[in-house]
């Protein structure tokens, strides 16, 4: 009888324990939160403006839309002009892409509530010209915009260029003209004409200050020059070789014109021995840097060995040179010669000629090298190590495949990366060709 009462006992006061330890917990959180704050903190929906923008500032754009879904709240904070300042549309063809695509729906909701609201805009679009039509139907809505920047990139060719001339030039105009206050634009690979290079500078030449379009095969020297001679403020320029001119250097190097700071030219041939190019004159570089002497210019090559015969051949003011092809001895010494602003070299491939003298001219000659990058080509490791150790600390960046490096008597390639690594004073090897 005692142990049944004690039984009972003990099962009348489980529950309450139980009830003890929950209320117990119940007013541990209570006194880390606020009762009152316990159960409005679950309630998500009355989080103020300021906070559910910031959450919606780092979900991508289809979360976000998914979560103004949630409450009407989070409806109007989906709309507030700060989320629709900065829009990447993408488009493609889903039978021809692996790229993603802006909802249409999504496109006419922007269009219609939100394209006074944009200002920083780019399209992504697939190869195909549906979509790169889609991106100039878009362009020709945006009445009420006010755009400062503007991106057109084709992830591959030939997308813009398959529109037609009048639609591109149509699209550009609504937005050029509208604007009033576009200061970075970037339309390489497009249609791009003189007649809207005058629109843009008619309407935009106080604020332009980043101009970005190679590859644009309708764009004239006279085009470019338009540009220059209207906006004083720009600071970077991206185009052919082709439109570079003596008159566009001096356009640029007017008292007017701010200081440049950065001049890319993309100098690229399509077919072997079928373009010729001109030449530069020296005072026209000249001019440039006197006016703008801490501008950076920038030279990609896409040519054939043979093509080469109209560059370096005097004093050149380039800091960054990248040869996608084959470059010969010859084109290397010239460099080394007359490049003394010098600041990058890169070299895809040369041939099966080490080229010792010409990286020892360069590191010579050269005072203000600090980054190398070899690819095929050849260079003793004697050779190698007496231009590192001629160029020293200052070499910041060293890229060097393994199978570019020729051993030799003095040198292996297990003692070659010792006495580079003392030279430049940090830890070097080579790079390795992946075996994958």
């Amino acid at each position: 009888m005692k142990r049944a009462r004690q039984k009972v006992v003990a099962e009348n006061e489980a529950p309450q324990t139980s009830q003890k330890s929950k209320k117990q917990k119940t007013c541990l959180y209570g006194s880390v939160f606020g009762e009152s704050d316990l159960h409005t903190s679950m309630d998500w929906g009355s989080l103020p403006h300021h906070v559910i923008l910031r959450i919606f500032q780092f979900l991508p754009l289809v979360d976000r839309a998914r979560a103004s879904s949630v409450c009407r709240r989070w409806n109007d904070v989906f709309h507030i002009p700060d989320l629709w300042r900065r829009f990447e549309f993408e488009l493609s063809q889903p039978a021809t892409s692996y790229l993603k695509s802006t909802h249409p729906d999504l496109i006419q909701q922007i269009i219609k509530r939100h394209a006074d609201h944009l200002q920083y805009v780019s399209f992504k679009v697939d190869s195909s010209t549906e979509s790169a039509e889609a991106a100039c139907n878009i362009l020709s809505q945006l009445v009420n915009c006010s755009i400062k920047t503007l991106g057109l990139i084709s992830t591959a060719k030939p997308s813009f260029m398959n529109v037609s001339k009048a639609h591109f030039a149509s699209a550009l105009t609504v937005v050029f003209v509208n604007s009033k206050s576009l200061s970075s634009i970037k339309i390489d690979d497009t249609p791009l004409d003189d007649p809207s290079l005058k629109v843009l500078v008619a309407n935009n030449s106080d604020t332009l200050k980043l101009l970005k379009m190679s590859s644009c095969p309708y764009v004239s020297p006279a085009g470019i020059l338009c540009v220059a001679d209207q906006c004083h403020g720009l600071k970077e320029l991206a185009l052919n070789y082709y439109i570079l001119s003596d008159e566009l250097l001096l356009a640029l190097s007017s008292e007017k014109h701010v200081d440049l700071e950065h001049l890319r030219i993309d100098v690229v041939s399509e077919n072997p021995g079928q373009v010729e190019f001109h030449t530069i004159k020296k005072q026209s570089w000249d001019a440039l840097v006197r006016h703008s002497p801490k501008v950076n210019i920038v030279m990609y090559f896409f040519l054939y060995e043979e093509e080469f015969d109209a560059f370096f051949r005097e004093e050149t003011p380039v800091t960054h040179l990248y040869f996608g092809r084959a470059v010969s001895k010859a084109m290397l010494g010239r460099i080394g010669m007359n490049c003394p602003r010098l600041i990058e070299l890169v070299v895809c491939a040369n041939g099966l000629q080490p080229l010792d003298a010409e990286l020892i001219q360069i590191a010579e000659r050269c005072k203000n090298l600090t980054a190398m990058g070899l690819g095929e080509c050849e260079v003793t490791c004697r050779g190698f190590i007496e231009f590192v150790k001629m160029c020293g600390g200052r070499l910041t960046q060293l890229s060097i495949m393994e199978e570019v490096l020729i051993p030799d008597n003095d040198y292996s390639l297990d003692r070659l990366h010792l006495e580079v690594s003392k030279h430049l004073g940090r830890m070097w090897f080579p790079d390795m060709m992946p075996t994958w």
